[in-house]
């Protein structure tokens, strides 16, 4: 699954692979964010009606056939492998399919204290050597309530995992090449949607490196200036007159995704951006201590 992941990029330098209008307030409210969590805003490419646009999201599907947006789990994943067949998942596979910007995820690796036999998870780091960002792979949808207010949000497709991530996870994010954006994103029906699959699969990891991070890194992450990463999201977004909910990541499974529950409590998103002191190579400074580790070349993990 993925279940997190990062967008550190410089909206400068992010800019220049998007196409199309972008969401009001963009530029005053973006903001790096080292950990882009299940139930946050999150920027996406996606087409409309033959327009290419850049959107707004929350990461967490609501189908626009729910009645309720509270009423179940909301998946944050969707295995490419059944999409095509899954009720939460057909429709936007056929017509709304979506590019989110990234550039790092992570994965947990399942350990073993062999002193104590306790259990614990090991984070792992995965972006590009060079540090470009580059696309997930998703679907989109859009949920209009009774009193008129609507909903965007989405979810990440996952496939089987390459050389680079097997012995840390069984699943990993699809990572749509560049170059093939527009045809990941133009509609498309039956043998056009079937030449698509082949972009959702194991993707080639030569260009790609593991970092290994301290168990408690993720949870004591600082932006440059020393202050606590927010949990919120940097965007401000249009929300529907009943507030989402904001739960626990959890094992559940929703029609073969990973998904989290709807009740767990509810809060509104904040419109505060929250920032990171930019550095020259695009990334924040001091974000993570790391131990760096190439999974095809090191000895067993």
């Amino acid at each position: 699954m993925c279940g997190r992941f990062s967008l550190t990029t410089r909206l400068d330098a992010l800019l220049p692979r998007l196409r199309g209008p972008l969401p009001e307030g963009l530029p005053e409210h973006y903001a790096p964010r080292i950990q882009v969590r299940p139930g946050e805003p999150v920027l996406l490419q996606r087409q409309e009606h033959g327009r290419l646009a850049v959107g707004l999201a929350l990461w967490g599907l609501v189908p626009e056939w729910s009645k309720d947006p509270l009423a179940r789990g909301r998946p944050i994943n969707a295995r490419c492998e059944t999409v095509a067949e899954k009720p939460f998942f057909r429709g936007p596979w056929r017509h709304r399919r979506a590019l989110l910007p990234a550039d790092g995820f992570y994965e947990w690796q399942q350990r073993t204290d062999p002193a104590t036999g306790k259990a614990w998870k090991q984070p792992w780091l995965f972006r590009r050597r060079d540090g470009a960002p580059f696309w997930l792979g998703g679907l989109w949808d859009r949920w209009c309530g009774p009193d008129g207010g609507e909903l965007e949000s989405c979810v990440v497709l996952t496939t089987a995992p390459n050389d680079l991530l097997r012995r840390v996870h069984d699943r990993m994010p699809v990572v749509i090449p560049q170059g093939l954006e527009e045809a990941w994103l133009e509609a498309t029906d039956g043998p056009g949607l079937r030449a698509l699959e082949p972009l959702m699969g194991p993707w080639d990891p030569a260009a790609w490196e593991a970092v290994k991070l301290e168990p408690e890194t993720l949870r004591t992450a600082r932006s440059a200036s020393g202050e606590p990463l927010s949990a919120g999201g940097a965007y401000p977004i249009a929300m529907p007159s009943t507030s989402l909910p904001n739960p626990p990541l959890t094992s559940k499974d929703v029609g073969g995704s990973a998904a989290f529950g709807a009740n767990s409590g509810s809060r509104q998103l904040p419109s505060a951006a929250t920032g990171l002191g930019p550095s020259p190579t695009g990334r924040p400074e001091g974000a993570f201590q790391t131990v760096q580790l190439d999974l095809l070349e090191g000895p067993g993990v």
